[in-house]
């Protein structure tokens, strides 16, 4: 009997603004959405067309930005987006971007597909992508009580740095996975 193939981990293509539309709104209904992500489903709806389309565009073939997701053949079934902000520049939550640091947001995998290192697979193909463009570190933000994405986070070798910043949501911690001086592999 063949072994079960999972999904497939991919950048996003241009013509999917609908599919990532899906996703997103999947995300927005998961239990921990509301210490999860910046946004209310009834906000998502709300998005015209253009925004999707834009963000398929952006995600796919942009030098700044790229989504990652999990193609089931059916549908998506996970996701991260990785920001490579100019250095200097200011992140989502008004932050000063250290020089080769890459930004993990927007990070989703649908409950029937959680446990089987799909997450594993999504971040190490957006940390290659960013570790190619030359970025070093690797961060994330994530509310302070979801210990859920905390847990898996830690899994995936990011670890707490102690900062902490007051967001839209509430409290969020600062995660952080820094490269080798190698480059060649991840280490915290």
């Amino acid at each position: 009997m063949p072994e079960a193939v999972g999904p497939t981990v991919r950048r996003i293509r241009a013509d999917e603004a609908r599919a990532i539309r899906r996703l997103r709104l999947d995300a927005l209904l998961d239990p921990a959405a509301d210490v999860a992500f910046l946004e209310t489903r009834a906000q998502a709806e709300q998005r015209d067309d253009a925004f999707w389309v834009d963000r398929a565009v952006s995600g796919s073939g942009s030098a700044a930005v790229a989504q990652f997701v999990a193609d089931a053949g059916d549908r998506l079934v996970g996701t991260v987006t990785v920001l490579r902000p100019d250095p200097g520049a200011r992140d989502y939550f008004g932050r000063p971007n250290p020089d080769g640091r890459a930004q993990m947001v927007a990070v989703f995998v649908t409950e029937d597909h959680r446990g089987a290192g799909l997450l594993g697979e999504l971040f190490a193909a957006g940390e290659e992508w960013a570790a190619g463009l030359g970025s070093h570190e690797f961060s994330l933000d994530t509310h302070v009580r979801n210990m859920r994405a905390q847990q898996a986070y830690r899994k995936l070798a990011y670890e707490p740095t102690g900062r902490t910043i007051h967001g839209p949501i509430g409290l969020e911690i600062e995660m952080l996975k820094r490269m080798d001086a190698s480059h060649s592999s991840l280490a915290t």
